[in-house]
């Protein structure tokens, strides 16, 4: 980690980003510090914090880099999850069903340290959050 967080900062696509945005935010808690529209309502960037974390995501588009991504629920898999580290699993996973989450995994113990849990997003995208923290 930097004084500013993680130097690795995930970027998600959605086909709805400024919906996707509303519901990251009311889910998982995060809040949109930098939001650049783009043509016919979509995002051309968006930055999103959760304390020092951030991820930034964007409307599908058809130019050379966006060509190469796809919401999941479009494209029907991921290629990646992504993980956040919290205080309270429970907390977060009765947040994210709140707001309509998909559970793949309900809040367990793990062996090898803290408790966890697995959903969907709003867009397809593979959220887990624990409280085991690798650093």
């Amino acid at each position: 980690m930097n004084e500013q967080g993680s130097p690795l900062i995930p970027n998600l696509v959605y086909q709805d980003a400024p919906q996707a945005i509303e519901w990251l935010a009311e889910a998982f808690g995060f809040e949109c510090t930098l939001r650049v529209e783009a043509n016919r309502g979509g995002i051309a960037h968006a930055q999103l914090l959760h304390g020092d974390t951030m991820i930034m995501l964007s409307s599908e588009r058809d130019d050379e880099f966006g060509k190469n991504f796809g919401e999941p629920s479009v494209v029907g898999a991921n290629t990646q999850g992504i993980y956040l580290v919290v205080e309270d699993a429970q907390a977060y996973y009765d947040r994210a069903i709140g707001a309509g989450a998909e559970t793949i995994l309900p809040v367990t113990e793990q062996d090898y340290g803290g408790e966890g849990f697995t959903v969907r997003d709003c867009g397809g995208h593979i959220w887990s959050f624990g409280s085991y923290n690798p650093w």
